[in-house]
């Protein structure tokens, strides 16, 4: 069993409900209709699902942040150091990078914050840093801040905490089309671009390991930097860069948002293709010391978290140089990682050694 599984997290579960949940969502697209409306059905089990009205494409995501405000929490109790507002931008994140996985831009955000008793709006846990927070990501993905929901939920959530959600409304520009994957190619290079360090993804298992170490959450990486501190670095809102290639003329044949799973988000598109990356972008120094004081090794490291990358933006080869300049017009460093081959449905990691099978991730 996986050290995540261990801690309750087990995707091939989660996978299979999210199946079943596809099959009732998808009897009631008629019901779009009788508002001269269509499901894009191929959408089903992407990042985000697609509909057409009115001769445009719109995206619809729901997204939550998980655990990682639980370590907002023990940080400001064990340093002092209030980062709500790095949470609240990875959950902004979170949201708005599976909107543009679709090729859609962001219109407008809506906030979820669940918390255990009210009167955690009036504590000291750092409320005006988290709505400056997602005030900030909502500005880094260019959309409006429409409104959203703040529930007390005694004993389903901790009186501590606060659970971070959202939800997002996207526009696909209309010289596009919804990128699902279809216009994929075996012959299309992967570009890779970096990710910040653990974005939205490992923080129920970092709680774990923070737990075992004899500082926690103060504890001093090798860099010196103390652990909890470099889980909290915010999320890279990936906007600007699919906006960009907008704006230069480059149509991806699909893009991907990685964060569960791992590289295997790789092979998230449909059809049989090969994914082969020769060069991984440089391990963030909070997920190899994770992975390490885990004990896990590299094939399930690379198959949970980001490890570096962020965003993948497949496209013809002869443009993929223009989308590394894209990503670096925006602060991002990308690089032409690997490529796609006709093949059965797999992710080959060439430097790790790793390689994951289609049946390794099926999302829809």
């Amino acid at each position: 069993m996986s050290e995540y599984g261990k801690l309750g997290i087990d995707y091939d579960v989660l996978d299979e409900s999210k199946r079943s949940a596809i099959g009732f969502a998808q009897s009631t697209s008629h019901l779009l209709e009788q508002h001269g409306g269509s499901a894009v059905e191929a959408s089903r089990g992407a990042s985000a699902f697609v509909l057409e009205l009115a001769g445009q494409h719109l995206a619809f995501v729901v997204e939550g942040l998980g655990t990682k405000s639980i370590i907002s929490r023990h940080w400001l109790e064990a340093a002092g150091e209030d980062r709500f507002a790095d949470v609240a931008i990875d959950a902004v994140g979170a949201i708005v990078n599976d909107v543009v996985s679709v090729g859609a831009l962001p219109l407008v955000i809506n906030a979820y914050f669940a918390t255990g008793r009210s009167d955690w709006h009036a504590g000291e846990h750092g409320l005006q840093s988290l709505l400056a927070g997602w005030k900030r990501g909502c500005e880094l993905a260019g959309a409006a801040w429409g409104g959203g929901e703040s529930p007390a939920l005694p004993g389903l959530v901790s009186p501590d905490d606060i659970e971070l959600a959202g939800s997002a409304i996207g526009l696909v520009p209309s010289e596009w089309g919804p990128i699902l994957g279809e216009e994929l190619r075996a012959g299309d290079a992967i570009v890779l671009v970096e990710s910040a360090g653990l974005h939205a993804n490992g923080a129920s298992l970092a709680r774990s390991v923070a737990a075992a170490l004899p500082d926690g959450l103060l504890t001093a990486m090798p860099s010196g930097r103390r652990f909890g501190d470099a889980l909290l670095d915010a999320s890279i809102i990936y906007v600007p860069l699919v906006a960009e290639l907008r704006a230069r003329g480059i149509r991806p044949s699909y893009l991907s948002h990685i964060t569960g799973h791992g590289m295997r988000k790789l092979m998230r598109a449909p059809g049989d293709f090969r994914y082969v990356v020769e060069e991984l972008p440089p391990v963030p120094e909070v997920l190899s010391f994770l992975a390490e004081q885990a004990g896990i090794d590299a094939r399930e490291a690379y198959g949970t978290f980001n490890m570096g990358a962020g965003f993948a933006v497949y496209v013809a080869p002869d443009r993929a140089q223009e989308v590394v300049e894209a990503a670096a017009a925006h602060g991002m460093r990308a690089a032409i990682s690997g490529r796609v081959e006709a093949g059965d449905r797999s992710v080959e990691l060439v430097g790790p050694g790793c390689t994951y099978s289609g049946a390794e991730l099926e999302l829809g």
